[in-house]
Order: structure tokens, then C-alpha cells, then sequence
């Protein structure tokens, strides 16, 4: 798998065998949570861990996970084997690392928590999630001519959603299938077709410049 594509959880655990699935369908990422556990604890049995955790769980934050949860068949790492395995999407995980009562989280923790405070500061001075965007295309490499074609795009995307909420577009579907039918247009293919034949996963499209 791409690094890029999995940064947000993978590249957290450095040392550590994260295994995932990709969900072509919700084009979502699934995360083995007994993985996630033995990487934040020293428990030599992650899976008891993952058990006595739930158990210890308000409810809200049970009832947070349980909807997100999803048993995925996963390679063993003892035997080699597929077995069903617990799973949570990227948000999930983020959620389970906060309830994770171990010294090891606490960097998770904090890095969640300034990922917060950044967002917050970004509600207040809005320039600085524009900002935030240019150091991060800058960082992979594109140049600044690049990057205002980019961001007149994404205003150019917006107006043309307002377009369609002013007519009554007002549902995620119905936004899909609108953007399937410019993407059939112009490339024969829906958009998830288009991404599946360009190797591209959660990125955008129009972040991928050497996909073109």
C-alpha cells in the first residue's frame, strides 16, 4: 500500500504491523483494533485487552464504536490464516485511541488534541486553513502556480455545488451521482471507476498530478 495513503494511522506506529483492508464500496480504510491495542500496550494479549476495555466503556462510547465496528477477514500474523477481525475505519481508531488508558496513548492523545486546537484556530482566522493547504501541497512537491489552480478550483467546485443546492440538491447521493455523471462524461468512467484505473484510493483526484 502507499504510504501517503494510510499517513493518518500507519505512520503513527512506527514500529508496528497495522493490518488494514480498503473497502472499495465506502472507499474507506479498515484498521485491525487488536493491532492498534498492542501497539498502544504492553498487553501480551491484545485481544483479552480489546474484550476488558469494551467492558469498561460508558455506553456512549460503546454505542460510538459498536456502530463503527466492523469483522473483517484478516491474515493471522501467528498462522497465516484469515480470520474474522475487529475493525474500525479512520475515525474509529482515532476514537479508540482516546479511550485506551495507557501511558503509550498519550502522545496519540496530545496529537489528537492539537490536531483540535488547530482546527478550532482555523474557525476564528479562516486564512490559516488556507495556509495550512499551500505547506501541505508545497511539502509534496507542488509548485505555486500549481496550487492556485488547485484552490480556484476547489471555489469553482463550491459554486457549482450552490448551483445544485439552489435546485434542490440537498443529499450526499444525489451530489454523487451528479459528479458521476461529469465524470462519465468526459472519461467514460464513473468516478470510482476512474479512481480504481488510476490507483487512487482516499486522494483526491485533483491532488494527483502525475495521475493525469
Amino acid at each position: 500500500m502507499d504510504n501517503h495513503k494510510l499517513e493518518t494511522i500507519s505512520n503513527l506506529f512506527e514500529d508496528s504491523e497495522i493490518r488494514s483492508v480498503w473497502d472499495s464500496e465506502k472507499e474507506e480504510y479498515y484498521f485491525s483494533v487488536v493491532d492498534i491495542i498492542s501497539a498502544l500496550t504492553d498487553s501480551n494479549n491484545p485481544r483479552n485487552y480489546w474484550n476488558t476495555l469494551k467492558r469498561r466503556m460508558t455506553e456512549e462510547e460503546k454505542s460510538e464504536l459498536y456502530a463503527k465496528c466492523v469483522q473483517l477477514k484478516m491474515k493471522s500474523q501467528k498462522d497465516g490464516k484469515s480470520y474474522l477481525t475487529d475493525t474500525l475505519d479512520t475515525q474509529g481508531i482515532l476514537r479508540l485511541i482516546e479511550s485506551v488508558p495507557s501511558p503509550k496513548a498519550e502522545p496519540f492523545k496530545l496529537w489528537l488534541a492539537q490536531m483540535g486546537k488547530e482546527r478550532m484556530d482555523e474557525v476564528f482566522d479562516p486564512e490559516l486553513a488556507i495556509n495550512r493547504a499551500v505547506d501541505y501541497y508545497r511539502a509534496r512537491g507542488y509548485d505555486d502556480k500549481w496550487i492556485k489552480a488547485r484552490l480556484t478550483g476547489v471555489v469553482d467546485r463550491r459554486k457549482l455545488t450552490d448551483v445544485w443546492k439552489e435546485n434542490g440538491i440537498t443529499k450526499n447521493y444525489e451530489y454523487g451521482i451528479l459528479t458521476n455523471e461529469i465524470y462519465q462524461e468526459w472519461s467514460g468512467m464513473k468516478a470510482s471507476q476512474y479512481k480504481e484505473y488510476k490507483g487512487i484510493r482516499k486522494e483526491s483526484l485533483r491532488d494527483n498530478k502525475e495521475k493525469y
